[in-house]
């Protein structure tokens, strides 16, 4: 793993959270939420958290008040990471890499084709930015953002086929500011492919779905961060 960082702030989880309603799709239970008459849909994949995760369920429940058809898949199979003191990162990772998180979710893009969706987004949070990066590389989606992304090389970006929005942290050990903004310079460097970079100031590595309702800041960056997404999805996808 990238160092704690990944893992700071837990969320509580909460299965019975949202607006939606979990299925099976491609063989992972997923949480759903919006109109199933959508011919759009938008994946959310998780951090290492889960797709439990009540903020990220809430997000999700947000995205699909926009028109979109939303699923959050469980990319884990009941066994995210819960707290960070404990848990052996590098072992969890062995079970659960973004490469095997690709591959699933390869399988539910295909059954969600299956169900009439026409074109599909992805939008994903530091584990599950290393995902949404291999989807756009083999151009399994239409548009792609990432949040605070965790094992996103260079060379990963300098592959991406689909336009790709990249919105970090200002304090970020996992993906620095100044990491991101070459990921911007790669995408520039390709004309056919639009690409966007923002750093959020006074914020840390996963605040999108780990903001502190508390803390004003946060939950302003963090509305932010969502209003940014959901502008890049509508613009690509509708």
């Amino acid at each position: 793993m990238s160092g704690p960082q990944c893992c700071e702030n837990a969320p509580s989880l909460s299965s019975g959270s949202g607006a939606g309603h979990v299925e099976e799709l491609g063989g992972l239970q997923s949480y759903v939420t919006g109109s199933a008459d959508s011919e759009i849909a938008v994946l959310l994949v998780s951090d290492v958290f889960g797709y439990e995760a009540p903020k990220l369920r809430k997000l999700a429940d947000k995205v699909a008040g926009a028109g979109f058809f939303v699923v959050v898949p469980d990319f884990f199979f009941g066994d995210p990471v819960l707290v960070l003191e404990g848990t052996d990162l590098d072992a969890w990772l062995k079970k659960h890499g973004p490469d095997q998180g690709f591959e699933h979710a390869k399988s539910v893009i295909e059954a969600l084709k299956g169900k009439g969706i026409t074109k599909v987004g992805a939008v994903g949070f530091c584990w599950g930015a290393k995902v949404v990066v291999e989807l756009a590389t083999y151009a399994c989606i239409q548009a792609a953002v990432i949040l605070h992304p965790a094992f996103v090389t260079l060379e990963d970006i300098q592959g991406v086929k689909v336009p790709m929005s990249i919105l970090g942290a200002e304090t970020d050990h996992t993906g620095p500011p100044e990491l991101l903004r070459k990921f911007g310079q790669a995408l520039d460097a390709k004309p056919e492919v639009d690409g966007f970079v923002k750093i959020f100031p006074g914020v840390a590595h996963g605040w999108s779905v780990r903001y502190k309702d508390e803390d004003e800041k946060e939950v302003k960056a963090a509305e932010e961060a969502h209003q940014d997404l959901l502008g890049w999805l509508v613009k690509y996808l509708k």
